[in-house]
């Protein structure tokens, strides 16, 4: 894509949603982790639901550590994956008492030595708590970028890398949002709404299809 259009493209974007976040919810940095971790193969929906139980009860490292593994589990067994994010979470409150006092790293190598936590949940703690432009590919944003030309890959680490080069710095800190939300709202897996997407003539699965 072009660098005309990508200007366009985000210029777009950012009239639509000036100030674009996440819809998960949390109070803090310690919250948006867990919530992250838990996100892995689950809908934001799903996650809210249960962290607006789980926070009234335990919503530091050391009372979710309290809670232990089983404790945590009845909270969030109608997630994805729960026993193995259960174990993880559980691991990662201790390390983050023993290691960090109880305060979530702004450092990837210190996040990512985190049981649980993989490069994308690293960018996405790293973009939204911390303000660096971090570009955290999702299934959203893997497709959004390969459809539209963006940053073309195989990866989500191929993708990533080209998107850091390709987006233009101004819109660089708030991108990973934009695209995961338009991902999640217009160009959707199976029926991308191509007629109501606002950057379809920017696009180019949306020129192929006439836009």
């Amino acid at each position: 894509m072009k660098l005309e259009d990508r200007i366009e493209l985000f210029r777009r974007l950012q009239a639509l949603n000036p100030h674009p976040k996440t819809e998960l919810e949390y109070q803090s940095t310690f919250e948006l982790l867990i919530a992250v971790i838990l996100s892995a193969q689950a809908t934001d929906i799903s996650v809210n639901l249960a962290t607006r139980r789980l926070y009234k009860k335990a919503d530091t490292p050391q009372a979710i550590l309290d809670l232990g593994e089983d404790g945590l589990k009845t909270y969030i067994r109608t997630i994805g994956l729960f026993n193995s994010k259960a174990k993880n979470i559980i691991a990662t409150c201790k390390a983050l008492l023993e290691e960090h006092s109880g305060v979530v790293p702004a450092d990837r190598q210190a996040l990512e030595a985190l049981p649980g936590v993989g490069r994308k949940t690293a960018n996405v703690v790293l973009n939204t708590a911390f303000g660096q432009p971090t570009m955290a590919v999702d299934t959203h944003i893997f497709r959004v970028a390969n459809r539209t030309g963006l940053a073309i890959g195989k990866t989500p680490l191929i993708i990533e890398r080209k998107l850091l080069k390709a987006i233009p710095s101004q819109y660089l800190l708030d991108a990973h949002h934009w695209l995961i939300l338009h991902g999640r709202y217009v160009c959707k897996a199976r029926k991308p709404n191509c007629p109501e997407c606002i950057v379809r003539d920017l696009c180019r699965t949306g020129r192929q299809k006439g836009y």
